[in-house]
């Protein structure tokens, strides 16, 4: 009689003996991928591993990406490519490799196309110990204006340090830091509002591409004729003298409540229904707890609160339907005299968010966007396989794969030797019947992108709104996005993020390659921000107040 593998297992000694082996090699197969990981993206790269990387990455854009030579030719795009190549030639770390290349593919010029920097992987008990600790330089928000790198917003028991220019970051100027940065970031073609704009907004995702990961950081500050350091570093979020505190605390309420009369049936009903309706607005709002904030709000403001202010932060964040029309219909109820939409610092979102919103902004059917290029048949599953998406993700998509080709053949189709894939939004629509149909103004800036672009060239385009502030950095002809293939090179283990798919609206601008443009340019200034004032809100309010007189 043989014996099978699952006999043996049903023996208890073999059966353990043989867990804890395989968790053992488990363990130690974890440790020393772990180990290879960071020895690989620390260690100097040999001139022809770095020149097999470049080589590697310049055939995934040549792939995948639909509009790689839009905005450079590919002559020149070929010189660029080549020439990094002869500039590389000595030994360099993963980190210097990525700062080198990207300055390449920024001149591809869309972007949404990105290179990440590879970071130092932890073992279970490290990772373990950082999700106990925050660094509290999260409470910041910076911006760069008029050269400077200011402190835009501070939350918590740093709210004082608000509107305080950042001099040196570590012992080193800011304003070198930025332009460095500048060097590596691409915007949607010839865009220039775009780079110092996200530059500041994003400075301390910058700082650690460029330094890695670091634990304490030191910021040279100046406010008002005071020069002074500010220390930040990783905190534990709960140390052990409060963990203790906490418990004597516990043990004192403990007696409290005793007591207190326990709630009754009714009550109880009545809070838990209370919770659900918070969880909802907060769901539908798209709350931010770290930041204490929503993606999406309603104001009326200006004189008599006549005015209604629709300051949407983002169109990722929560639901969004369920806002959209409660806020549309509490518009249609009060008859504001005019709309303003607020999409400043907005980098965009989904399509399908945009087009729902927009329906409240016309009264004529509409077709959003174009179906979209693209350079492949099955976007979906190149983007689902790509050799970054982890193991588990790969055999469930595999798993899934006759489905998610069924969903890719049907939405792909090809026209004179071009492959198309529709979204929802290509599709044709009709106008919510609460639409606005009033005056609309539309605030932008440099940071204004993507799927904000897209909604801002369907309003310029239809002359529907009148826009105020800077122009866009996601272009009015449209940007490659919508899919991504994430591709890790092979050597350095910089990950490229590639675009699938061109977007774009039926309207169109020449000269190409730049955003939507205010018909109001107005650019803040530091003293702006020193003084608190809202330069393009500003100027709507007392647009409206001079054509009601």
């Amino acid at each position: 009689m043989k014996l099978k593998i699952k006999d043996l297992l049903s023996i208890p000694y073999i059966n353990q003996n043989l867990l804890f082996m395989l968790s053992l090699v488990l363990l130690l197969v974890s440790c020393a991928s772990i180990e290879k990981h960071n020895e690989q993206i620390t260690k100097l790269h040999s001139v022809a591993d770095l020149h097999e990387d470049i080589d590697h990455v310049y055939d995934q854009l040549q792939r995948h990406h639909p509009h790689l030579y839009q905005f450079t030719s590919k002559r020149v795009l070929d010189f660029k490519f080549d020439s990094l190549k002869k500039a590389l030639n000595t030994p360099t770390d993963s980190r210097t490799f990525y700062k080198q290349l990207s300055g390449v593919t920024k001149f591809i010029g869309q972007g949404h196309m990105a290179l990440y920097p590879p970071s130092i992987k932890y073992n279970r008990k490290e990772r373990k110990a950082l999700k106990d600790t925050k660094f509290e330089i999260i409470n910041l928000d910076f911006e760069y204006v008029n050269d400077k790198l200011l402190i835009a917003k501070a939350r918590g028991k740093d709210s004082l340090l608000t509107h305080a220019e950042v001099l040196e970051v570590d012992g080193e100027n800011s304003q070198n830091l930025i332009n460095n940065y500048i060097k590596t970031i691409a915007s949607d073609g010839y865009n220039t509002t775009f780079h110092k704009r996200v530059a500041g907004f994003r400075f301390m995702s910058y700082y650690a591409k460029d330094k890695g990961r670091f634990d304490s950081i030191s910021l040279t500050l100046k406010k008002l004729d005071s020069t002074f350091v500010k220390n930040y570093k990783r905190i534990l979020i709960k140390d052990t003298t409060t963990v203790k505190n906490d418990a004597l605390k516990k043990d004192s309420l403990d007696t409290v409540k005793k007591e207190i009369a326990k709630l009754t049936k009714a009550e109880r009903k009545a809070k838990r229904k209370k919770l659900k309706a918070k969880r909802k607005h907060n769901w539908n709002y798209g709350y931010n707890a770290s930041r204490k904030e929503y993606t999406r709000n309603l104001n009326f403001i200006g004189k008599d609160s006549t005015v209604a202010l629709l300051k949407i932060r983002g169109f990722s964040n929560g639901s969004y339907k369920e806002f959209y029309d409660e806020s549309f219909k509490t518009i249609d109820s009060l008859k504001p005299d005019a709309l303003v939409i607020d999409l400043r610092n907005n980098f965009g979102g989904r399509l399908n968010e945009i087009t729902y919103l927009y329906a409240y902004l016309t009264d004529q059917n509409f077709t959003f966007i174009n179906p979209s290029e693209i350079n492949r048949r099955f976007p979906i599953l190149k983007s689902t396989m790509a050799n970054t998406t982890p193991t588990g993700l790969k055999i469930l998509a595999g798993l899934f794969s006759p489905v998610l080709a069924t969903i890719d053949i049907l939405k792909t189709s090809k026209k004179d030797g071009q492959l198309y894939y529709k979204f929802k939004s290509a599709k044709a629509q009709e106008p919510q019947d609460l639409n606005y149909k009033g005056k609309i103004y539309v605030l932008i800036n440099g940071n204004s992108f993507s799927a904000s672009s897209l909604l801002s060239t369907q309003l310029k385009g239809s002359h529907r709104a009148v826009f105020v502030g800077e122009e866009t950095g996601g272009a009015y002809n449209g940007t490659v996005a919508g899919f991504y293939k994430s591709y890790q090179m092979p050597n350095t283990k910089v990950t490229a993020r590639i675009g699938l798919a061109h977007i774009d609206a039926q309207y169109k601008k020449q000269p190409d390659g730049y955003g939507i443009k205010p018909d109001i340019k107005i650019t803040p200034t530091y003293k702006d921000r020193i003084n608190g004032n809202d330069p393009e809100l500003e100027w709507v309010l007392e647009d409206l107040n001079q054509k009601s007189e």
